[in-house]
C-alpha cells in the first residue's frame, strides 16, 4: 500500500504527536476493506503512538476514524485518503494528535468558540479522488472537528460509494452536507459545493460573523494603494506597492482567484509545469513577505470619488474602506449559457470543471459546450472516463490548437457537433437527461439524451457591480490605457477584467506591476 519512502516520511511528520490517536477501522469483505485494513496497519507501524481497531461499527464500510485515544474519533475517511487526499489524512493524524494547524490564532480561536447547528456538527464531503479542489474543503472541516468537539466530519469517496452519490443526487464535488439522519446515520441537508476555504466555512458557521468583520474593517485607516482582488495581477499589484514603503492592503472574496480552478499550467515561463493550487499558495507566501493588508471573504459592492480626492470602495457587509488610489483586479468567472434550465441544473449534470466533477460520469454519456482549447481538453479528459462525450461548437470550425484537434478526432468514444446552439437543459427537476439544441444551417431543433453538460465557452469579467462608476467595453471589461489608468482619476485596473487583449496569469501579473507603478506615479504627484 505505502511505499519505503512515503512510510519513512511518515515515521517523521508521526514523532510531532502529542498524545496516542487510534484507528478505528469499520470494514466489510470487498477489497477495498483489505486495502484500507493494510493502510491503517501500515500507519500504525509508523509509530508507537498510533494503535489500531478492527471492531469499528460506522454505518459506510470500509471506513475508519482518527480518535485521541479514549475519545470518540470525531475525523471520518469512508474510502481511501490517496491521490490528492493523501496530505488529509497526514493533517488529519497530526490535528487529532495535538500537533496544531498552520491557522492564524484568530481563526483558531473562532473555531474553539463555534456551537454546533441546531441539526447537528456532523458534515459530511463527497469528493474524488482526482478533484483539486476537494482536499482545502476536506481539511478545513478536518480541522473544526479536531479543534471544537462539537463538531464531527466524514471524507466520502463518490468513487467508492455509487450509491450513496446516487440517492444524494450528488453531480459535483467537493458536495457537504450537515446533520443526522437518525434512520440511516447518514448527513441529508446540503452545507455547500465548490472549493470553500477554512475561513468561508468559519465564517458560514458563525452567524455573527459579518457583522463583527464590518467592524474591523471600518476601523481600519486610510490605504495609499488599495487592491480589490486576490489573483495573480492582484498579488502583483500588492508587491509591487508595498515595496515602495506605501500603506498597501487587498480586499478579497478569495485569494488566487479563477487560478484555483485551474489545474494544469505549461505556459508560466521559468517553470515548466505546475498547478493552480500551488501557484496560489506560492503567491500567497510571496505577499506575506511583505506588510500587506489582506483582507480576505470581501466581496466589493460599489465604488466612488470622495470630494476629497480619496476614492471609497464598499463592501457587501456594509464596511467601508477608503484609499488615495485603488487597483480593480477582479478577475473574470465562467462564462454561462444562459438557457433554460442551466440554473436550475447545475451541480445537478450541468458542471464547469471537468476534472473536478468527471469521475462522477464514469461510464455516462455527457456533453462538452465549447470548441476552444478548453473545451477540447476537457473532452479529451473526459473520454477517458465518460461512456460517450459530444462536443459541441457554435461555430462551422473548431478553434482549439491543431494539436489538440488532432488527439480529439483519434478518440472513438468523442462525437464533433458543429454549428450547433444550445437552447435548452433537459431534466427531471432532480438531475439533467438531455439538453436540445438548433441546427444552425437548418434552424432544426435536435434533442440529444445525456447525463451531464459541462460548459467551456469562456469568462466573463466580474465588472456588474462597475456599471454606472467606470467606462467598461461592450463585454463588460474595464477600459484601461498602456499604464492601466481608468476613466476614473486614482483608479487604476489590471488583469482579466480589463481591455488587456490576452487572458493568460503571466500577462496578468504584468498588467499588475504595471497598474501598481503608475498608482504609486499617481501618488507622488499628488
Amino acid at each position: 500500500m505505502l511505499d519505503a519512502n512515503i512510510k519513512q516520511q511518515l515515521k517523521t511528520y508521526l514523532q510531532m504527536l502529542r498524545h496516542p490517536i487510534e484507528l478505528v477501522a469499520s470494514l466489510d469483505n470487498s477489497d477495498k476493506a483489505r486495502d484500507m485494513e493494510q493502510l491503517v496497519q501500515e500507519i500504525a507501524e509508523c509509530s508507537n503512538q498510533v494503535s489500531v481497531s478492527l471492531n469499528g461499527d460506522y454505518n459506510l464500510r470500509p471506513s475508519f476514524s482518527i480518535a485521541k485515544q479514549g475519545e470518540e474519533g470525531r475525523v471520518r475517511f469512508a474510502g481511501l485518503p490517496m491521490g490528492h487526499e493523501f496530505t488529509s489524512l497526514l493533517l488529519g493524524l497530526l490535528h487529532v494528535g495535538g500537533h496544531p494547524p498552520k491557522v492564524e490564532a484568530d481563526v483558531i480561536e473562532q473555531i474553539k468558540g463555534l456551537q454546533a447547528p441546531a441539526n447537528g456538527g456532523h458534515f459530511e464531503t463527497v469528493i474524488s479522488l482526482s478533484c483539486h479542489n476537494c482536499p482545502d474543503v476536506v481539511q478545513a472541516f478536518n480541522t473544526i472537528a479536531a479543534l471544537n468537539p462539537a463538531f464531527s466530519h466524514t471524507m466520502i469517496d463518490g468513487g467508492m460509494f455509487q450509491p450513496l452519490v446516487e440517492q444524494r443526487k450528488v453531480m459535483a464535488v467537493p458536495t457537504v452536507f450537515q446533520g443526522i439522519n437518525s434512520a440511516t446515520g447518514n448527513s441529508t441537508e446540503s452545507f455547500g459545493s465548490g472549493r470553500m476555504t477554512l475561513e468561508e466555512i468559519v465564517a458560514k458557521l458563525d452567524t455573527g460573523a459579518a457583522e463583527k468583520d464590518a467592524a474591523k474593517l471600518n476601523a481600519k485607516g486610510e490605504f495609499d494603494v488599495l487592491i480589490v482582488g486576490g489573483g495573480p495581477a492582484g498579488a502583483a499589484a500588492a508587491i509591487y506597492a508595498a515595496r515602495k514603503g506605501v500603506k498597501t492592503g487587498i480586499v478579497t472574496e478569495r485569494f488566487g482567484g479563477q487560478v484555483l480552478d485551474t489545474l494544469g499550467i505549461e505556459n508560466f515561463i521559468s517553470v515548466k509545469e505546475t498547478e493552480g493550487p500551488k501557484l496560489v499558495a506560492a503567491l500567497e507566501q510571496h505577499v506575506k513577505e511583505y506588510d500587506i493588508d489582506v483582507m480576505s471573504l470581501q466581496r466589493a459592492k460599489g465604488l466612488q470619488k470622495l470630494s476629497d480626492g480619496k476614492i471609497e470602495v464598499e463592501l457587501e457587509n456594509g464596511a467601508k474602506l477608503t484609499s488615495k488610489s485603488i487597483i480593480l483586479s477582479t478577475g473574470a468567472r465562467w462564462r454561462e449559457m444562459n438557457v433554460p434550465g442551466e440554473a436550475e441544473y447545475r451541480n445537478k449534470g450541468v458542471a464547469y470543471c471537468p476534472h473536478c466533477d468527471g469521475p462522477l460520469y464514469k461510464g455516462k454519456r455527457v456533453a462538452v459546450i465549447g470548441g476552444g482549447n478548453s473545451g477540447v481538453e476537457a473532452a479529451i479528459d473526459l473520454a477517458g472516463i465518460v461512456k460517450e462525450v459530444t462536443l459541441f461548437e457554435f461555430d462551422t470550425k473548431l478553434k482549439a490548437d491543431a494539436v489538440l484537434q488532432k488527439k480529439l478526432h483519434s478518440l472513438p468514444n468523442v462525437k464533433v457537433i458543429l454549428n450547433a446552439l444550445t437552447t435548452e437543459v433537459n431534466g427531471d427537476g432532480t438531475k439533467v437527461y438531455g439538453l436540445s439544441y438548433k441546427d444552425r444551417a437548418t434552424d432544426e431543433v435536435k434533442q440529444l439524451e445525456l447525463e451531464g453538460i459541462f460548459v467551456q465557452i469562456g469568462l466573463l469579467p466580474n465588472t456588474d457591480w462597475l456599471k454606472g462608476t467606470l467606462e467598461l467595453s461592450k463585454h463588460g471589461e474595464i477600459v484601461v490605457d498602456h499604464k492601466g489608468h481608468t476613466s476614473t482619476e486614482g483608479v487604476f485596473a489590471a488583469g482579466d477584467c480589463t481591455t488587456a487583449p490576452y487572458k493568460q496569469i503571466i500577462i496578468a501579473m504584468g498588467e499588475g506591476a504595471n497598474a501598481s507603478l503608475a498608482a504609486f506615479d499617481h501618488l507622488i504627484r499628488q
